[in-house]
Formats: C-alpha cells, sequence, structure tokens
C-alpha cells in the first residue's frame, strides 16, 4: 500500500498541476488539464494537454517523460496529482488516460476536479478504484481547475 503524502504535500503538487493547466494552447473541444507526477516529494515529470501534439493529455505527456527519463522505476511509489480526473474514454486516442496510469504501477492519484460529461462521459476515478488505485479529491481546488476551462462550460 502506498502511504499517502501529507495534504500540505498534496495541495502543492496539485496547485502546480493546475499552474501548468494554464500553459495548454486554446481548445474549443478539450480540456485543459496539468499533471504532476511525483515520488518521495520530488517532481519525476510534468505534463499539459496539448503539450507536444493536439491531441494530447496531460496524464500522457508526464507519463511519456517519465519513460522517456527511464525512471519507470520510482512510479510503483509514485503519485500522479491532476487537475482534471483522468480519462476513462477519449475521443482523441485509443488508450483512455486511467489505462496508461494502471499500467505504469502508479499506486495512487490525487485530483482537483471530477470530469464533466461534456465531451465523453467521467468515471475515471471509479475506474482506478476498480484497479487498486488510491484516488484522493481535494474538491476545495476545484475552482480553480473549473476556472482554466470556463469556456468549455454550461451557462
Amino acid at each position: 500500500m502506498v502511504h499517502p503524502a501529507s495534504l500540505d504535500a498534496d495541495r502543492r503538487w496539485l496547485l502546480e498541476a493546475i499552474e501548468l493547466s494554464r500553459l495548454c494552447p486554446p481548445s474549443s473541444s478539450a480540456f485543459s488539464v496539468g499533471a504532476v507526477v511525483a515520488a518521495r516529494d520530488r517532481p519525476l515529470a510534468t505534463g499539459y494537454s496539448r503539450e507536444r501534439d493536439p491531441a494530447d493529455h496531460a496524464e500522457e505527456v508526464a507519463l511519456a517523460k517519465v519513460a522517456d527519463s527511464g525512471l519507470e522505476e520510482f512510479l510503483v511509489g509514485a503519485t500522479l496529482y491532476s487537475s482534471l480526473e483522468p480519462c476513462a474514454a477519449r475521443a482523441s486516442r485509443p488508450v483512455p488516460c486511467v489505462d496508461l496510469i494502471i499500467a505504469s504501477g502508479i499506486q495512487r492519484v490525487v485530483i482537483a476536479w471530477r470530469e464533466p460529461p461534456i465531451f465523453v462521459p467521467g468515471g475515471g476515478a471509479v475506474v482506478l478504484r476498480k484497479a487498486g488505485v488510491q484516488v484522493q479529491v481535494i474538491p476545495e481546488l476545484a475552482a480553480a481547475a473549473r476556472a482554466v476551462n470556463a469556456h468549455l462550460l454550461p451557462g
């Protein structure tokens, strides 16, 4: 079992993920999301939506950077922080982020905001939990994550 980081550390890394989401190129058809993979209170990699390619998701980019760095051995004890609940389905690529996270060996995910069913159904947290991944939601940071995506939200 992964020992959760302190709430202060979780908030710090999640705030960094929210800041990363502000770097996303604008889109009218995808959320702006930031992600940080951290282990032992050190960052392994960061990513944000559309960072390398218009179809990129933040978690996908961060996990690819970990692989590119040869640091995969640290993923089992790592936590992935994402400003938005990782996708359980996606329109842009065949493999959703929850499957990438599960395959990576990461055992803990911390999110600010649950994915609203605007582009695809949400539910990533449920899929992760069913696979044995611990999921922590820090709802007091949801408003900051939503604000970056306000142009996509109804009314």
